[in-house]
């Protein structure tokens, strides 16, 4: 079930927040509103294979009994090995539905051989629910999470509005108010708070970023199948940068919003990324749950920064190729994952050279530095999107060939659409800013946190403004298309 889907929006949504704040009783609510999320999620990924929803409950009991294991072991050594046993068979089940013919593929160019584990159809979600119940796992190890609730663990990992892709949960995070839905809050406000970030989310999903795939599809269908006009390769690298922007965050903040409306908070994925004045900004800004998952389960472990400038260097190398592998069973995705791995390991050797760089920001300096990130991040996508690296290859080359007659040649109004939408992710404020105090999050150190001249405010201006939004994008979902984050 797709978030913009009519199905979800005119159906699933309404009865699910009907039960939840009108129909549960008043003895025990917290208890009758937990399992009233869990049947609704259930549904949720049902309505998309009720075998692999399964499969999905037989992980989530394997993990909360071996989480309880690790609670009650007291022998070091016997927890290292049931951690590592837990990680492993994760892991293994994710490399058996992502991998196994990716290996097998690659084992047969490289031996002649005919392998095949045959179709293996990828569970919906697998990617983002593996990792969060790594770190649960490894939360109990380090005595920093426990659950003794199967219930409260059970809706920790199927909880739909962060269950498809992210943002990437913490036990720590969402625990305790799994366990008190309800309990002390002001409804009404969250319902208020909540609705208005997931039409915004809705919003960036349909109106904006669904009308650029065109321009996209069309640039990179051309590399695949040939030459591609360097006019046309600007125009689709673009559109799709914008578009994975909007469609990633606009789905991360309908998760964020819908969390909201059953007064869970959820963590956010998004802080304005296009912004960003140098790469390591960038990943501090962008998919801000899996940077950090990243960083403090693989990055760290791996030694850090802790061990010489070559081994940080590594680390940085490793952490992102892994990253990259993580988003899809591709070699364009692991040499992704290596150029920003790369990019990284020169803006810290740039920091080292040049410690005056990170002083007070003149205006015009950070405008260049955003745009050069921008460009950098961009040409990144291109690896990203591409079906194969001979396509990635085409089109990185047609766009080094651009000039004025091939922008001349391109629709004026493709030029004013991609133009437009490219000064809204520089210029304009970001969900979070624009909501300010009333969903209080942590704000990046070179951000405001609120919105000086473009503030939300509980008044019926705002509620008639966001009807009107709502009644668009429901009218432009009759056409909805997955979200991008849904394939990984």
């Amino acid at each position: 079930m797709v978030f913009s889907s009519h199905l979800f929006l005119l159906v699933f949504l309404p009865l699910t927040l009907l039960g939840y704040h009108l129909l549960v009783p008043s003895t025990d609510a917290a208890v009758w509103r937990r399992r009233l999320l869990i049947l609704a999620s259930m549904v949720f990924y049902g309505a998309w294979s009720w075998t692999y929803l399964a499969l999905l409950v037989a992980t989530i009991a394997a993990n909360f009994a071996l989480g309880r294991m690790l609670l009650r072991q007291s022998d070091l050594s016997r927890r290292r090995w049931m951690l590592a046993l837990g990680i492993a068979a994760n892991l293994g089940l994710l490399g058996y539905f992502k991998y196994a013919n990716f290996l097998l593929d690659n084992a047969n160019v490289l031996f002649g051989t005919a392998w095949s584990a045959g179709t293996i159809i990828l569970p919906l979600a697998i990617s983002f629910h593996t990792f969060q119940q790594i770190a649960f796992l490894v939360g109990v190890y380090r005595r920093e999470d426990a659950e003794s609730s199967f219930e409260s663990y059970l809706l920790f990992v199927l909880f739909f509005p962060q269950l498809i892709a992210g943002p990437i949960v913490r036990h720590t995070e969402v625990g305790a108010q799994l366990r008190r839905l309800g309990e002390g809050r002001d409804r009404a406000l969250d319902l208020s708070v909540g609705s208005a970030i997931f039409v915004v989310g809705l919003a960036k999903k349909t109106l904006l970023a669904d009308p650029l795939a065109a321009y996209a599809n069309t640039a990179f269908a051309a590399a695949q199948s040939g030459a591609v006009d360097p006019g046309v390769a600007w125009l689709g690298a673009l559109a799709y940068t914008l578009q994975l922007y909007f469609d990633f965050s606009g789905y991360s903040e309908m998760a964020v919003g819908l969390g909201r409306m059953f007064g869970v908070h959820l963590p956010l994925n998004f802080w304005s990324p296009y912004q960003a004045g140098n790469i390591t900004e960038f990943w501090r800004r962008w998919h801000m749950t899996l940077s950090r998952f990243l960083r403090d389960y693989l990055y760290i472990p791996l030694g850090g920064n802790r061990h010489g400038a070559a081994r940080t260097y590594g680390n940085l190398l490793a952490t992102m190729a892994l990253g990259g592998l993580w988003h899809g069973a591709a070699w364009n995705f692991v040499l992704w994952g290596i150029f920003h791995g790369l990019l990284l390991a020169l803006h810290r050797l740039w920091r080292g050279l040049m410690p005056t760089a990170a002083g007070p920001r003149h205006p015009a300096k950070h405008g260049l530095a955003v745009l050069f990130t921008f460009l950098l991040v961009t040409l990144g996508w291109v690896l990203f999107r591409a079906a194969d690296l001979a396509s990635a290859g085409r089109l990185l080359v047609a766009m080094g060939q651009l000039s004025l007659g091939h922008l001349g040649a391109l629709d004026p109004m493709a030029l004013v659409h991609v133009g437009a939408l490219l000064l809204v992710v520089w210029l304009l404020p970001n969900t979070w800013q624009w909501i300010g105090r009333h969903h209080e999050v942590e704000a990046p150190a070179t951000s405001r946190s609120q919105s000086r001249y473009l503030a939300w405010a509980l008044d019926w201006r705002w509620a008639l403004a966001l009807a009107v939004l709502a009644a668009w994008t429901v009218l432009a979902a009759h056409r909805y298309t997955e979200f991008l984050y849904f394939q990984f």
